[in-house]
């Protein structure tokens, strides 16, 4: 086996693990065994088990911001060109763009959301440490060009409405198969990921543009 092969199947393995049973229930050994790896390939390859968290995420957030960053720049170009900044159109980027990069990677969105969102409900500060330091621009860079299309919102309630537009698609990404057998069972009815983005992007683009209450 080469050491490619090793690194990949460990990667592997972690990503299923970790996106089941979380980060802290995950032990190297559980990793190892299934990768069909000793533990010492874990110590040689990744150095700790949390280099081998943010490895995991390297592979899914490469390749999404990539797609992003492509995006948001062909849409600056566009602007810069005369053409009116449409809050729908940067969801898109989003939603549409940058989460089929990762498929088109032979990533899953949904399992990526998973992991995101155990690494906002589990103590993994050094993880949030990596993805600012290394994808931060992306971020900020999105995020700046969303709240230049949200002039009338302030900065603090534009900052939760963010996050509460990520929780929800954080949530529903990731519980997407549990979400969709309920409406199977419930509505006799079946939707697909693209089909779900399409109906997730004006629900977001509404959380975002809501009317500032004036009791705030």
């Amino acid at each position: 086996m080469s050491q490619l092969d090793t690194v990949n199947r460990i990667l592997d393995a972690a990503e299923v693990l970790f996106a089941e049973r979380g980060f802290t229930e995950t032990s190297l050994r559980t990793i190892t065994s299934t990768a069909g790896v000793n533990l010492a390939a874990v110590n040689y390859h990744f150095g700790s088990k949390k280099e081998l968290i943010q490895a995991v995420f390297e592979r899914f957030l490469t390749p999404f911001t990539k797609s992003l960053d492509q995006e948001l720049s062909r849409r600056q170009q566009a602007q810069a060109s005369g053409e009116e900044l449409q809050l729908d159109d940067l969801l898109q980027s989003l939603y549409r763009v940058a989460l089929a990069g990762l498929a088109e990677e032979g990533r899953d969105p949904k399992r990526f959301m998973r992991l995101l969102g155990l690494a906002y409900t589990q103590s993994q500060g050094h993880l949030r440490r990596f993805i600012v330091a290394r994808y931060g621009a992306s971020y900020r860079r999105f995020a700046g060009q969303l709240a230049n299309a949200l002039p009338q919102v302030d900065p603090v309630t534009f900052y939760w409405r963010l996050y509460f537009m990520l929780g929800a698609t954080i949530f529903s990404l990731s519980s997407f198969d549990a979400i969709e057998a309920i409406l199977r069972e419930d509505f006799g009815a079946e939707s697909d990921l693209d089909e779900t983005l399409a109906r997730l992007a004006p629900a977001a683009a509404a959380m975002l543009t809501a009317p500032v209450s004036s009791e705030i």
